[in-house]
């Protein structure tokens, strides 16, 4: 019943990268990706939602003034239980490149480089753990919910991965998947050209840093198959019978483009700084693919603000 309610019919996901010219043109338009980062928290990327919508109201000018509201996933899933427009929340409104994350308004600059009249399609944001209202009498009537049974704001998945460990400050989660990501609670980010700062969705005076890590494990599995057998108790015994430090020897191992830097190949180092063509013996290999990876997740957090105790 609510397929004709969409002026797209096909929204863009996460992995979408055909944004890349309306990207430049908001860098171009805030004086820069380091100004941009340091006003929304990350520099321009394809996925965020800023730029899919000028990219839409660029190529479809029609179907974007046919428009009345623009949601994120977050906030439209709780609209269908609200029964009425959800606000986003400051959180996940601040993976849009839209948000003026310290002001928690929409920054007019931003609003303006992607589409005009884009402020009221996206109404106000909220902090994350706001009471929007009562459940809609609809899931009252047909599902028996109380009609004392309160909607809150809806958030986004790293933010509530946030909450949902209760991570406090000075805490770090790290999830090893096919990409990495780091989070972790921050109370004076330093908003950089890697990484992004969102309002923290427990805590709306404080915030989040989250890193994305392309090289994951598939990288780990690569290293594990050339050097352990495919077996990961090899990998392990490999691990624990080198040294913590490996020596000296050190290594970047990005199988495909990396994120978090942008950068290509594998890259090791023995303990006089000198570059190693050849590969390292394999229990020193495994040592080096760990190491290296935790490493650059430590140096790329302290960027952000993140500050290691001893």
């Amino acid at each position: 019943s609510l397929q004709g309610c969409f002026s797209v019919s096909n929204s863009p996901i996460w992995m979408d990268s055909s944004t890349a010219s309306q990207c430049r043109a908001l860098e171009r338009a805030m004086g820069g990706a380091q100004h941009l980062a340091s006003v929304t928290g990350s520099r321009a990327y394809e996925r965020f939602t800023g730029n899919q919508i000028a990219k839409i109201y660029s190529q479809k000018p029609e179907v974007y003034k046919q428009t009345e509201r623009i949601s994120l996933v977050s906030s439209f899933a709780a609209s269908l239980f609200l029964g009425t427009y959800a606000p986003i929340d400051y959180s996940d409104g601040s993976g849009m490149n839209l948000l003026q994350i310290w002001e928690k308004a929409w920054s007019k600059p931003c609003i303006d480089a992607c589409a005009p009249g884009l402020e009221e399609r996206l109404g106000c944001p909220v902090p994350s753990h706001s009471v929007l209202g009562p459940i809609s009498p609809y899931y009252c009537q047909r599902y028996g919910f109380s009609p004392d049974c309160k909607i809150v704001a809806f958030t986004g998945d790293n933010p509530a991965s946030l909450a949902g460990m209760r991570l406090q400050e000075g805490d770090i989660a790290i999830s090893l998947g096919t990409s990495d990501t780091l989070f972790l609670w921050i109370q004076e980010p330093t908003p950089a050209l890697e990484g992004h700062i969102l309002c923290n969705p427990v805590d709306s005076q404080t915030y989040m840093a989250l890193l994305c890590f392309k090289n994951g494990s598939l990288m780990r599995e690569k290293i594990r198959d050339d050097c352990a057998s495919g077996s990961w108790d090899k990998f392990s015994n490999a691990l624990s019978s080198t040294v913590a430090g490996n020596s000296g020897n050190l290594g970047f191992y990005f199988d495909v483009m990396e994120i978090t830097p942008e950068a290509v190949g594998i890259h090791r180092f023995n303990r006089d700084n000198q570059k190693v063509v050849s590969s390292f013996p394999k229990e020193v290999e495994i040592r080096a693919l760990i190491e290296g990876q935790f490493m650059a997740k430590r140096i790329h957090a302290e960027k952000l603000g993140y500050k290691v105790c001893k």
